[in-house]
């Protein structure tokens, strides 16, 4: 029987890391500040207190964050966060995404098809049994020891798909840690408004404040065809909160590279930002221009626009962010500091290894990006093609050597996506194939061995034509038959999209090997090196930077300074009716135009606090010092979008709807009174 680590939650939930500025940091729950609050707000908590936050915080596997509500099992999160599920519940007679759906019964809460939720319930520290896997080696043979390492923790945690387990790396390659969730892929829609108050103000108004939205929805998690028992969720808060309260949010930040180096951020700034900028403003105007052709083309490709619009306009802040040269120029300072204390020592020979795999990652990055990426093969099937074709070949291995996205561990969530009942759109495949296969000859060349290879004669967009055409793989029955018939399933298959995904496979496989040799094993062992350099130095960890794992965060309901003026942290709905012109993307659906009568006109709306977050904190909680709801984060403003590198805490802001505004739309604009029951009693 293998001993089981001892808990960290109890051991570690009071131990004092001071944060390097004002309220920065996504901390975790394990390590939390609790001291250090308790000294700048008068409010310590506790080691309940943190368990309670942590059991009734919840994430959506897909990238997003939410929360428990009720006892049985209704989650809040963010209409962006579920608007794939609302849109593939919708039909051409009933488009939801415009019309809104309230299940007026629990016998109307619809499933959707793809969304798993996952609450944590245990975290243990694995780091030193990493440590004796990869101990003395490098480069493939480093990667390949941590790879098996992980994969056999994780194995051991699973039971029979009950569990999610996930090695988690953290302060780059300083720790790791194995998060155990509870899976939950039973999860129904309950509520969700419609886009235009959900996304009010579209784009022009995204990542700014004042907002104005009602970014909010309701799903519930089922267990064995009833509603989950949820004894640890956060209760409403009918008041909200008031300017300058403490508040903490609870929730999965994705990613940050605040610990990067100089060498990484550049490379950043000068080469993978640019190129994603130039790639998602080509997409947006394809995407733009096909939801032109009708009224069931924009109906489809919405949820795709507005995925496409918003990380443009996030990678754009970053980008930005990254070219301002007096926040650049502190972080090369910090830099400069660190190295400076361990000159000399063989540990100042992490920094240069680190940029010469940067230099060699860029000598590849189109065709790892382009092929392994499968940037070349946008949309939904020959996504689903590469499941079934990678699928048959590495569960025929060992669990241990398997790709990471296919260990056991990992199946249960493939499976649910691959099996998935929603609806695929071969018209916008169609034109997404040809814009991927376009960029691969325009990006690799026209005698590159791939190009000739994928494209031979024909053009992109006929190739797009004739796979989208003739492929099988949309339909579940065959693809449920190909995934169960395995290799040999796989081998005696004609489908062109099995046949494409085969055709690339061991390129992409090629390209996959080169970066996790020579780019990753050295980055990761490097920073494993500079995480200890950081911690000596500094005599304490801090935080690490966000995995897309529960995090804990604090600040203020605040305003700030913006071009000479003082923006106010609390909006009211009276703001909202001033707002709209009827004119997309300021334009009312039809049920607050009819309500505006009704409504509290002084309602909080939107508020804006110190709070640190960044993408993936979207559906997050934001509780008060009694653990009550009082707002749920859906934004950030445009200066918080420096936050993936650095956090500054006079102008970042995270922006939440107000819960008393859910529950005034609730009562009042969509007369939700089941809901508004289990939420308020």
């Amino acid at each position: 029987m293998v001993r089981r680590p001892a808990l960290l939650f109890p051991i570690l939930v009071l131990m004092v890391a001071l944060p390097a500025q004002a309220e920065e940091g996504m901390w975790l729950f394990n390590e939390f500040p609790s001291a250090t609050v308790g000294q700048q707000y008068g409010f310590t908590p506790n080691a309940r207190w943190l368990e309670h936050a942590q059991k009734a915080s919840v994430r959506l596997a897909g990238g997003c964050s939410g929360s428990f509500v009720s006892k049985d099992g209704l989650v809040l999160t963010n209409h962006h966060c579920v608007s794939g599920c609302v849109q593939q519940l919708s039909t051409a007679d009933n488009d939801l995404m415009a019309n809104g759906f309230v299940a007026k019964a629990q016998s109307d809460e619809v499933r959707c098809p793809e969304i798993e939720l996952n609450q944590l319930v245990e975290i243990r520290d694995v780091t030193d049994r990493i440590g004796a896997a990869t101990q003395g080696l490098s480069d493939a043979a480093y990667m390949a020891a941590l790879k098996t390492e992980m994969s056999r923790i994780e194995t051991e945690c699973v039971q029979g798909g009950k569990w999610r387990c996930d090695v988690v790396t953290l302060f780059q390659g300083g720790a790791y840690h194995l998060y155990r969730y509870k899976r939950f892929q039973d999860v129904r829609l309950a509520f969700a408004p419609e886009f235009r108050i959900a996304f009010f103000g579209g784009d022009p108004d995204n990542f700014t404040f004042p907002r104005y939205d009602l970014d909010a929805a309701l799903i519930r998690a089922y267990e064995n065809g009833k509603p989950a028992r949820t004894p640890e969720f956060f209760r409403f808060s009918k008041a909200g909160a008031a300017e300058g309260d403490l508040v903490f949010v609870s929730g999965h930040p994705g990613r940050t590279q605040r610990l990067l180096t100089i060498a990484q951020l550049a490379f950043q700034r000068d080469v993978v930002l640019p190129a994603r900028l130039a790639r998602l403003a080509e997409m947006r105007g394809l995407l733009t221009e096909f939801a032109r052709r009708g009224d069931e083309q924009r109906r489809f490709s919405t949820d795709w626009l507005f995925g496409v619009e918003n990380a443009y306009k996030a990678l754009k802040g970053r980008f930005e962010a990254l070219t301002d040269a007096a926040q650049f120029s502190l972080k090369v300072a910090d830099e400069d500091a660190l190295r400076a204390k361990v000159a000399g020592t063989p540990d100042a020979e992490a920094w240069d290894a680190i940029a010469q795999a940067v230099v060699e990652h860029r000598q590849f990055i189109d065709a790892h990006n382009l092929v392994e990426n499968a940037q070349a093969f946008p949309g939904d099937l020959f996504g689903i093609a590469r499941m079934l074709v990678r699928g048959a070949a590495e569960r025929a291995r060992p669990n241990e050597t398997r790709l990471r996205e296919f260990t056991d561990a990992a199946l249960p969530s493939l499976e649910q996506r691959l099996f998935s009942e929603a609806p695929v759109h071969p018209e916008l495949d169609q034109i997404l194939l040809t814009f991927g296969l376009t960029k691969l000859r325009e990006l690799l060349g026209a005698d590159d061995p791939i190009v000739r290879k994928v494209l031979g004669k024909d053009s992109p967009q006929d190739m797009a034509r004739d796979l989208v055409g003739m492929t099988q793989v949309g339909d579940v029955a065959a693809r449920r038959a190909l995934w169960e018939g395995g290799q040999a399933a796989i081998d005696a298959s004609f489908d062109p999209m099995i046949l494409l995904a085969r055709l690339i496979d061991d390129d992409a496989r090629a390209l996959r090997t080169r970066y996790e040799d020579r780019v990753e094993s050295v980055i990761r062992k490097a920073s494993e090196t500079i995480a200890r350099a950081r911690f000596a130095s500094a005599g304490q960890r801090g935080y690490p930077d966000a995995t897309f794992t529960l995090r804990l965060t604090y600040g203020t309901v605040k305003g700030y300074q913006e071009r000479g003026r003082t923006i106010a942290p609390i909006t009211h709905l009276e703001g909202l009716y001033l707002r709209a012109t009827g004119k997309d993307p300021y334009a009312l659906p039809p049920s607050w135009l009819d309500a505006k009568d009704r409504l509290n006109p002084r309602t909080p709306f939107n508020f804006a606090s110190t709070c640190d977050i960044i993408g993936g904190n979207s559906g997050s909680p934001v509780i008060n010092r009694k653990a009550e709801l009082v707002g749920l984060i859906f934004d950030g403003n445009i200066q918080s979008l420096g936050g993936d590198y650095w956090f500054d805490e006079s102008v970042n802001r995270a922006v939440s709807v107000a819960s008393p505004a859910i529950l005034e739309a609730l009562k009042t604009v969509y007369r939700a009174d089941r809901l508004l029951k289990e939420l308020t009693r």
